[in-house]
């Protein structure tokens, strides 16, 4: 059963670190492209919800606090974009296969207990040829960084609900049988290194 912290505290705490306004552009880059029928897996407070493309219909919801989804209602009323609530845990989704032109995971797959498992689920409801979009934090690329990332992760998950900094997104796409079409590894400028290595990018389900 979730704490007290997990329930009330932590989403709030996400909302207002993910709020962060230097990543608004990068969270454009990884909305560009996305249209018809959407799949937001880690929706939150609603981040995302001003850089939804007019071409996107129906945006379905993947999100497990209620706290997040309260904190989500003023980006959704401002929406012209139709938002609906869908599966509540995302290594197990309840939408159809197949139902999807498109996905969406903004530093969600760092959180997520089997990130294998939401992947998978994730390429199960897209439509052949449609693209998961992403926005994800990972390993460092230089070495003496990443043996910092692996000692310190205990405490990243402890502090950030779970959060991991050692999740390769790539290979954990791959292994999903996604094909990446674009990618782009890259530190957030002016950001600790060991929290800031991103990759942004689209993979496709064949």
């Amino acid at each position: 059963m979730a704490s007290l912290y997990e329930k009330h505290i932590l989403p709030r705490l996400v909302a207002y670190a993910c709020g962060n306004a230097s990543l608004a552009p990068l969270r454009a880059r990884a909305c560009t492209g996305l249209r018809g029928k959407v799949l937001e897996l880690g929706f939150g407070s609603g981040t995302n919800v001003p850089h939804y493309p007019r071409s996107v219909t129906e945006l379905v919801a993947v999100e497990p606090s209620d706290t997040a989804w309260r904190l989500s209602a003023p980006a959704r009323a401002a929406s012209a974009t139709r938002i609906l609530r869908g599966s509540l845990d995302g290594q197990s989704l309840t939408e159809e296969d197949g139902g999807f032109d498109a996905a969406l995971s903004t530093f969600t797959l760092c959180t997520v207990p089997d990130a294998g498992a939401a992947l998978a689920q994730i390429h199960r409801v897209l439509k052949p040829g449609a693209g998961l979009h992403f926005l994800e934090h990972g390993p460092a690329p230089d070495e003496k960084v990443a043996r910092f990332q692996q000692r310190f992760e205990p405490v990243q998950k402890a502090l950030a609900g779970g959060c991991h900094l050692t999740r390769s997104v790539e290979g954990m796409l791959r292994e999903a049988g996604f094909e990446i079409t674009e990618l782009d590894a890259f530190y957030l400028p002016g950001a600790p290194r060991f929290e800031s290595a991103l990759s942004l990018g689209t993979a496709i389900r064949r």
